[in-house]
Order: C-alpha cells, then structure tokens, then sequence
C-alpha cells in the first residue's frame, strides 16, 4: 500500500469526533494520519510508533525540569510534546490501518498517556522551583493541583470509554453529534494548548499567567465531567434494556 492510499484509508477508519476538543480533532488528528501513513510505508508498528512518542515527550519533559526557561527553550519543548502527541494520535490510527490493534497496545498506549501528565506537571513544579521567581510560594501547589486534575479527566474519561464498551451496539445511535460550541467548550481542557503554553516559557509571567488560567478551567469542568460521566453510566442500564426489547 503506498502512502496515498494509506491516508485514504486512513481517513475512513477516524474515532467519532464527538469528546474532542478544537486542536485534538482539527490539527492533532490531521497530522497524526499523516504520521501513520509514514510509519506504515516504514514499516512499524503501532507500539514502535507509541514508542517513539514516548521519547519525544519524555525528552520534553526532562528538557522543562533541567534547563533555565527561556524562549528557545520553549519552542523546543513545545515542538517536541505537540510531535509526542500527535504520535500518540497516529498509532491508534495505524493499529486500525492495520488492524492490529490489541490490548497489549491499548495497555501500552495509557500508561505512556498517564505517565506524560504525571511527568509534565512534576517538571513544572520542578522548574518553578529552580528557576522562577514566583510572587507568592503558594504557587507551587498549582503543578500539583493541575497534575491532580488532569490526571483524573484522563482516568475518568479512560474508564467511562471502557465501561460504555460493554454495549456500545445498543448505544451506538443514542450518541449526540458532537457541536461547534461543544469542541470550543472543551479546547480549555486540550492537551494541545497545555503544549503550545510552552512558547511562553521565556516570559515568567504570561507563562505562569496562562498555567495557572488552564488549571482554573480544569478545576471548573472536572467536576462537570465526572458528573455527566456518572450520570451517562448511571443510565445505561436501562438504555440497554430498552435496546433489546
């Protein structure tokens, strides 16, 4: 299959759209498909491709924690996550090319997910800690508070796909189309514009000023989240015996 063809088959095999947000689904996704379309004329697989997420990420992460920020720094550290993110796109994308997808992937797929929110917040704590001048020392609960929240979206919003799973037949057509307005609602809580946050990172200030605004949004909608969650699985019961009658 070349790489025409891989993209066209790429582009038939997509996730809903409804759940994710503005960069997630316009920028992410689009160059995620293109990465899979390569690492497949390449010849790997969707764990090489997690993989190789991981690393860009990774480096990022350990880039933040060690080095003075600055503005080159940040548009390093940026390009780098935003390439580990839209990889972490492109191996579920080429596991469903290939139909390869297996659980050892999927396991393989969350955990670098998890291990990623985890570390990027600790190496802001780590870097407010080393090398910015921070008004108050309050603030270097906000890593935590953010990590806490971010943290409990994925797993949540993690454990809420696995469990809707089990009669995904039945509620196939009761899922609403996803919106305009929805996408935006949700570009607060999109791990792309945590990345781009980090162009700032030369500038104390308008990054502090923009980490701390993502983690007021986060600390508004997680709570919001975690009820439509409950209430979506609080409900399914009687939606799946209404779907076999």
């Amino acid at each position: 299959m070349n790489f025409s063809s891989a993209l066209r088959q790429l582009s038939q095999v997509q996730k809903p759209a409804r759940g994710a947000p503005f960069y997630a689904r316009f920028v992410n996704r689009p160059v995620g498909r293109v990465l899979a379309a390569t690492a497949h004329r390449m010849g790997l697989s969707p764990n090489h491709v997690t993989a190789v997420s991981a690393l860009a990420t990774f480096a990022a992460i350990a880039a933040i924690l060690a080095c003075p920020p600055s503005y080159a720094l940040g548009r390093w550290v940026t390009l780098a996550l935003l390439l580990g993110f839209a990889l972490d796109s492109a191996d579920g994308q080429l596991a469903r090319l290939t139909r390869s997808a297996s659980p050892s992937g999927e396991w393989m797929d969350h955990v670098v997910d998890c291990a990623k929110l985890l570390g990027i917040h600790a190496a802001v704590l780590i870097s407010f800690y080393r090398f910015f001048e921070l008004p108050r020392t309050v603030m270097l609960l906000a890593p935590v508070g953010f990590q806490f929240a971010a943290v409990l979206l994925f797993f949540g919003g993690t454990l809420t796909d696995q469990l809707k799973r089990r009669g995904s037949e039945v509620s196939a057509g009761l899922r609403p189309r996803s919106s305009a307005v929805r996408v935006m609602a949700l570009l607060p809580v999109d791990y792309g514009l945590l990345c781009l946050t980090f162009l700032f990172l030369g500038n104390q200030k308008i990054f502090c000023g923009l980490y701390v605004t993502l983690l007021a949004a986060h600390v508004l909608l997680v709570p919001a989240f975690l009820a439509k969650w409950f209430r979506e699985l609080y409900r399914r019961p009687a939606e799946e015996s209404a779907g076999r009658l």
